[in-house]
C-alpha cells in the first residue's frame, strides 16, 4: 500500500516544478493560489488569482479560459500545488508548473507579498451580490473599495454615475464642480434635493453619497478645471468620469488625461439623445480624434434653451458607471473605439466604430509634449 509521501513523489515526477526565484524573475501570465481562506488572508503573492484547491476544477475554465497560458500554481509548501498541477494537466492545460516550497519559500526569500482586504460582516452583506459574481468576487470588490474615481461635474451625468459608483463601493470619489444647487437642476440632478438649494454641489453630493454608503470617501474639488489645476487634480485618480457641461472642459480633460495616462469615460446628452464612449490613452482614439477643435461659440446651442429630458442623463450616467467599474476590474469589453448613440424617443441604440486619427494634434505621437489650452468659455450641449 503506497504512502502519501510516495504518492506525492509520484505526482511530482509527472509534473513540472519551478522555484520561487524563477517565478519572481519571470512573472508568469497566470499565478494561482490554491490555499484555503484562512491561509490566503495571511498574505498572498501580488497578482495571484485565489482559487481554493477544493474549487479549482469547477472554477478554472472561467478564470483561465486559455489552456495554452503559462500557469504557475502555489500553496503553502508545494504539496497541494503539485496535486493541482496534475489536475490542470488532466483538464488540458499544457503549460502548468507547481512552485516548489510554496508561499512559505516565497516569504523566506523576502519577495513582496500583499494582504487581502478583510471585509466586515456589514460589508459582506452590503456587497453580497457583487461577491457572488465570479467576475468580481472578494478580490474585485476589494479593488473597488481601494479605487479612486474622479467625477467631473455633479450635475445630470455625474449624479447617477456617482450614486451607482458609491453604491458599488468605489472607495474614493473625487467631485469637481464650482456650482451651487439650483431649482432647475432638480429635474435631473438626483444627487441634490430641495432642502439644499444654494448649497455648493460638491457639499450636497458628499452628503448624499456618504449617507448612501459610509465606505465611500468623497474628496471635494469646488473649482472649475483650468490648465493651472487640472493635472494636480486628476493625477491621483484611476478613472475620470467626464460629465462636463461645456466643450472647453472636455478638451482640457482629454489633453490632460493623455498627459498623465488616465482613462476617461465620456458621455454627453442633448434634448432626447445621448452618447457615450471610453478613451484609454494611446489604446484607441481620443476626444480630439473625433472633434479636433471646439466649435465656435455661436455654433453651440444655449444650455438654457436646448433643454434635456430629465431621465436621459440617468441612462447615460449609469452607463458611465458601468464602464468605470469594468475598467477598474479589468472585465468585459469596454467602449474603447466604439461610440454608443442612444435615442430616447425611438428607444434605439446605434454603435459607431471609432478610429484613432494618425494626424491627431495631441495623441498621434505619445512622446510629444502636450500643451494645455484654456478655451474661451461657452455653453455646450449637455
Amino acid at each position: 500500500m503506497a504512502s502519501f509521501q510516495s504518492y506525492l513523489q509520484q505526482i511530482k515526477s509527472s509534473i513540472v516544478e519551478t522555484t520561487v526565484q524563477q517565478v519572481h524573475a519571470e512573472r508568469p501570465a497566470v499565478l494561482i493560489d490554491v490555499r484555503e481562506k484562512d491561509e490566503y488572508q495571511e498574505g498572498y503573492i501580488p497578482g495571484a488569482l485565489w482559487i481554493p484547491r477544493g474549487r479549482l476544477e469547477m472554477n478554472i475554465e472561467e478564470a483561465v479560459p486559455d489552456r495554452d497560458a503559462d500557469v504557475v500554481v502555489y500553496c503553502a509548501g508545494g504539496s497541494r500545488s503539485a496535486l493541482a498541477a496534475r489536475t490542470l494537466g488532466e483538464l488540458g492545460y499544457r503549460r502548468v508548473r507547481s512552485m516548489a516550497g510554496g508561499f512559505s519559500a516565497w516569504r523566506r526569500a523576502g519577495f513582496p507579498i500583499e494582504k487581502p482586504f478583510v471585509f466586515t460582516e456589514e460589508q459582506r452583506s452590503r456587497y453580497a451580490r457583487h461577491i457572488m459574481l465570479p467576475e468580481v468576487g472578494e478580490a474585485g470588490q476589494a479593488r473597488l473599495l481601494r479605487a479612486r474615481v474622479l467625477l467631473v461635474g455633479a450635475g445630470g451625468l455625474g449624479s447617477p454615475a456617482g450614486l451607482y459608483l458609491g453604491a458599488a463601493g468605489v472607495g474614493t470619489l473625487g467631485i469637481v464642480d464650482d456650482d451651487v444647487v439650483d431649482a432647475s437642476n432638480l429635474q435631473r440632478q438626483v444627487l441634490h434635493n430641495t432642502t439644499r438649494l444654494g448649497m455648493p454641489k460638491v457639499e450636497s453630493a458628499e452628503r448624499t453619497l456618504t449617507e448612501l454608503n459610509p465606505d465611500v470617501r468623497v474628496v471635494r474639488h469646488p473649482v472649475r478645471l483650468v490648465s493651472d489645476n487640472v493635472l494636480d487634480i486628476i493625477r491621483d485618480y484611476d478613472v475620470i468620469v467626464d460629465g462636463a457641461d461645456n466643450f472647453q472642459t472636455r478638451y482640457l480633460i482629454n489633453d490632460a488625461s493623455l498627459a498623465v495616462r488616465k482613462p476617461v469615460v465620456h458621455a454627453s446628452v442633448f434634448r432626447f439623445e445621448g452618447q457615450i464612449t471610453t478613451f484609454v490613452p494611446y489604446q484607441g482614439p481620443c476626444y480630439r480624434c473625433l472633434y479636433p477643435e471646439p466649435p465656435s461659440a455661436g455654433m453651440a446651442p444655449s444650455c438654457n434653451e436646448a433643454g434635456v429630458l430629465g431621465v436621459l442623463p440617468g441612462v447615460m450616467g449609469v452607463l458611465q458607471a458601468t464602464e468605470t467599474i469594468k475598467l477598474l476590474l479589468g472585465i468585459g469589453q469596454t467602449l474603447v473605439g466604439r461610440l454608443l448613440l442612444y435615442d430616447a424617443l425611438r428607444a434605439s441604440i446605434r454603435e459607431l466604430r471609432l478610429r484613432r486619427d494618425p494626424g491627431c494634434v495631441v495623441c498621434a505621437d505619445p512622446n510629444k509634449p502636450i500643451k494645455l489650452i484654456d478655451y474661451e468659455a461657452f455653453c455646450a450641449r449637455t
